[in-house]
């Protein structure tokens, strides 16, 4: 009897890996796991916080009407998804409550709406941001100019741990590693860019990366879109014009549905 024990210990230790393996098989179809249910659509600026101003216009109105035409079209077609907005209306919403609002309802989509503005008025086109440091030096203006909506706010240096969107060491802070949504973002961006260059017919200035607050505090992919420059008077016509909010908005809807249909279909 002694002898067949180890015999027995062996068999019983195949049967048992044997039960805990096909346990992890798949016994038919999976439905995908992972869906977009939720998306926080962020209108910037807003309020006593104009943004970036034009000849004819402002940031905040801009980014408004775009991101509720978004809304629309998403709650139209896509009418699974639920949308929620940062402001809908022109009020001024702290720039740490805007991804408390995305974190709080548990979002599973990020997307801030914004314009450009440069000292030249020649430059134009569109760009889309995902959290990141890379040329860094080379964005830091935009990201300085949008960052800085925090000086407006009451106790903003105790809000914000003494971050000071002016200087470049503040930007040490950022946490590169809780990016852990960072290739679903860039896939996002990815494809909002490559509508507004070969659907939209805008000129792309490409994806790029940067450390605005309200990506690296989000729980989940998030961009940030400019969707040109203010400061280009015929870019600015544009942006105001029925049509062009229309097909901005088309374009930020279609890659956002192919998004969606991408990572459901993982």
């Amino acid at each position: 009897m002694k002898r067949r024990r180890p015999k027995n210990i062996l068999i019983i230790s195949l049967l048992t890996f044997s039960l805990i393996f096909t346990a992890f098989i798949p016994t038919g179809k999976r439905t995908a796991e992972y869906k977009l249910r939720r998306i926080v659509i962020d209108a910037g600026h807003g309020g006593k916080d104009p943004g970036t101003v034009g000849k004819i216009s402002r940031e905040k109105d801009v980014a408004l009407a775009l991101a509720l035409q978004l809304g629309k079209y998403i709650n139209d077609l896509l009418p699974e998804v639920e949308v929620i907005y940062t402001r809908k209306s022109d009020t001024f919403i702290e720039l740490k409550e805007r991804a408390n609002i995305a974190n709080r309802n548990k979002a599973d989509l990020f997307i801030s709406i914004h314009c450009n503005a440069t000292a030249g008025t020649q430059v134009y086109g569109t760009e889309t941001f995902v959290m990141g440091n890379k040329n860094f030096n080379a964005n830091f203006e935009i990201v300085k100019r949008e960052n800085a909506v925090i000086l407006l706010e009451d106790d903003y240096e105790e809000n914000y741990e003494g971050f000071d969107p002016s200087s470049p060491e503040s930007y040490m802070m950022f946490n590169l590693m809780q990016k852990a949504y960072f290739a679903n973002s860039l896939s996002l961006a990815e494809k909002i860019e490559n509508d507004f260059k070969t659907r939209v017919n805008r000129y792309s200035r490409g994806v790029k990366q940067a450390p605005f607050y309200v990506l690296w505090t989000t729980s989940m992919p998030s961009v940030l879109v400019e969707v040109g420059f203010l400061s280009n008077a015929n870019e600015e016509r544009y942006l105001n014009s029925k049509d062009g909010q229309t097909y901005i908005a088309s374009g930020l809807f279609r890659a956002i549905k192919a998004y969606k249909e991408e990572i459901e279909s993982l």
